[in-house]
């Protein structure tokens, strides 16, 4: 059964994929897939209709391969590409879940370092002292991170991101502050803390990417691509599959006691792949979900379908 693909266009030559996703169009279409494009910049803006008036009518089930965008966002690309007959395979709820860590969270929590998280106020500030102090009491003494419901600023890691103490609530809320006006408007969601584990960084994280609960393709992280560490995945698989979401990213990382940990959760079609990593791979991973009984564009009616067997 073909499926559409739906890429980022490059925003100088609207006409063409981006080059960041060209070799994964031209393994798609290898596959005897056809290829649509979306305007990003467009859809950020607000305008999905507009994002979205390249994308041919009557497409049927589709898959995204772009750049990361809001859950919010998401819906409206959905909702825009509904409007053309065309239905992305991973539903708003489903891509919600999977993108920010409230919704993947308590299914993971087993596989996954103690998290506690808080929205920002109406005004969009971030919580001060007291509601901090209150929310991380469950996590304990010690160290830990902090983060948006999406995404770290690891690389500011001493100003941003690591609380050497969560009982020195003075340097938590420095850090959540810093954090929230380095982050701007693209704090995700709100502030979350979590537990800080020691991991091997010589070992590096993997990531693992799975379609229909199955894992199809294992890879570097991109930010360490010359590092391909090779996971055991089995107390996660079932984890991933009770997500309940198609296809979706999980990056391991080795703790110091030889457990392997999730340290991030992400919707596949937003991930990025690592240099070097198979694009053939994943693409015949998503060919084949996308052919399996029951395999078709959910009816984004229900955020919990069961899931289908995927390619491994």
């Amino acid at each position: 059964m073909g499926v559409l693909f739906v890429f980022c266009a490059d925003a100088l030559r609207p006409g063409r994929v981006d080059a960041h996703f060209a070799a994964e169009a031209e393994a798609v279409r290898a596959l005897g897939h056809d290829v649509a494009l979306v305007d990003h910049d467009a859809l950020l803006a607000g305008d999905a209709a507009a994002a979205t008036s390249r994308v041919p009518f009557g497409a049927g089930p589709a898959w995204y391969r772009g750049w990361m965008m809001s859950a919010e966002r998401y819906a409206a690309l959905s909702a825009a590409l509904s409007e053309r007959r065309v239905v992305l395979m991973t539903s708003p709820d489903q891509y919600r879940r999977a993108h920010e860590l409230p919704g993947w969270y308590e299914t993971l929590a087993a596989q996954t370092p103690l998290s506690t998280w808080l929205p920002l106020d109406p005004e969009g500030q971030p919580p001060g002292a007291p509601a901090l102090a209150e929310a991380t009491a469950p996590l304990g003494k010690g160290p830990a991170v902090v983060k948006d419901y999406v995404k770290s600023r690891k690389h500011e890691w001493d100003e941003a991101c690591y609380v050497p103490e969560l009982g020195d609530t003075e340097r938590l809320t420095s850090v959540v502050a810093r954090f929230a006006a380095l982050q701007g408007d693209d704090l995700a969601g709100g502030i979350v803390v979590r537990a800080f584990e020691p991991f091997v960084e010589a070992v590096g994280e993997a990531r693992v990417w799975w379609t229909g609960g199955e894992p199809a393709l294992v890879t570097a992280h991109p930010d360490t691509p010359d590092l391909r560490p090779a996971p055991d995945v089995d107390a996660v698989r079932p984890l991933v599959s009770g997500l309940g979401c198609p296809f979706v990213t999980t990056d391991l990382a080795l703790r110091e006691d030889g457990r392997w940990r999730v340290v991030e959760v992400g919707d596949g079609q937003v991930s990025d792949l690592s240099a070097g990593a198979s694009v053939t791979t994943l693409a015949a991973a998503l060919s084949a979900l996308a052919g399996k009984p029951g395999g078709t564009a959910p009816s984004h009616r229900s955020d919990r379908s069961p899931l289908r067997e995927g390619a491994s």
